[in-house]
């Protein structure tokens, strides 16, 4: 009797250690397949955010100055205006003469006081007074205001639409920020992205803004700023671009007059 119990003892204890064994060899495979599936989804994730990151870059360089103005209909991703074949001669530097000129502009019957730093970029400045002198600004408007992400009133352009320019284009880009940052105030030159695109229009930031990529930084507001707001980018963009933000100012703004000495 008592070997019959000690048997069915044993054969108990033997199903128990079975079982623990089956149950530890169920866990383990489970993990080793919960690692298998981590390691095939890990490089996929990495994949999808390095993606979305690229096209948030893509589609914020391309949404800087020097970007055509938006169509009533905008498409998804922005393009920007070919080089023009040249058709007259860059200003030399020269004309800079490597000091500050002072001066007025005028949008609409708002004044702004200006500054121009002709050593700090002297292609710029002298390409800007080069243009003023001749009158080319007088009568050109302002196209595109951005009031999203970016805070910046571009103007200078003979066609009205983000796709023209004096006859030339030059670079390279000069006294760009390390930092990306343009402070309110700052007068800067637009480009295409592309080297070498810089032409006549140039940006106004009315409200301190972070760009990527880099624009010549040539001058700064130093009156008249507060007025430019109230009287022009505080009224927004039109109707067909209040949903990106990004557009011809809802009031129309021409440059009435500019004068630099």
């Amino acid at each position: 009797m008592a070997a019959r119990s000690a048997r069915e003892r044993a054969e108990r204890e033997a199903r128990r250690r079975n079982r623990l064994f089956t149950a530890r060899r169920t866990v383990h495979e489970q993990q080793v397949q919960r690692r298998r599936r981590d390691d095939l989804i890990a490089p996929i994730v990495l994949l999808v955010v390095v993606a979305l990151a690229i096209t948030a870059q893509v589609l914020y360089f391309t949404s800087g100055p020097g970007k055509p103005a938006s169509k009533p209909s905008p498409s998804a991703s922005a393009t920007t205006s070919p080089t023009p074949t040249p058709t007259r001669t860059v200003p030399p530097k020269a004309l800079s003469e490597n000091r500050t000129w002072t001066g007025t502009m005028t949008l609409n019957t708002t004044k702004l006081g200006i500054s121009l730093d002709g050593k700090a970029a002297p292609q710029a400045v002298a390409n800007f007074v080069s243009l003023t002198q001749q009158g080319f600004y007088t009568g050109l408007s302002c196209h595109r205001l951005t009031v999203k992400q970016l805070y910046v009133l571009q103007c200078g352009d003979p066609n009205g639409d983000g796709s023209g320019g004096p006859g030339y284009s030059f670079g390279p880009i000069e006294n760009a920020p390390r930092d990306g940052v343009y402070p309110a105030g700052t007068i800067a030159m637009a480009n295409t992205g592309q080297p070498d695109s810089q032409g006549s229009q140039f940006f106004l930031v009315y409200k301190d803004t972070t760009l990527p990529g880099g624009y010549t930084v040539f001058g700064h507001i130093t009156s008249g700023l507060p007025a430019l707001r109230s009287a022009i980018t505080d009224k927004g963009v039109v109707a067909s671009a209040q949903s990106t933000g990004d557009g011809a100012p809802a009031v129309k703004t021409t440059i009435t007059a500019l004068t630099v000495h």
